[in-house]
């Protein structure tokens, strides 16, 4: 099992970045949460199988259609399991 924290830059606000993660997320049995930043920047908490996580880091590098990806940090943390459910913050 794995957790990565993601902070994605560039078109990533107003374009539906949080509900298509969400609905990604979701597909890839992944749980966590996504979030908007004050600084313009989408932030991801992603929990769940080894390969699942890393699809969907590979998702998160594009992202939905209207998005535009620049910028893209993926920390690896501890697992913790703390998540039931994938939520838009």
């Amino acid at each position: 099992m794995k957790r990565v924290h993601v902070y994605i830059s560039g078109r990533v606000q107003g374009v539906f970045f949080r509900a298509e993660t969400q609905h990604a997320a979701v597909g890839f049995s992944l749980t966590g949460w996504v979030r908007n930043m004050a600084d313009g920047r989408v932030e991801v908490v992603l929990e769940g199988e080894d390969t699942n996580v890393d699809n969907m880091i590979k998702w998160c590098h594009v992202g939905p259609p209207t998005a535009r990806v620049e910028k893209f940090l993926t920390e690896e943390e501890p697992y913790t399991g703390e998540f039931r459910d994938f939520n838009i913050k």
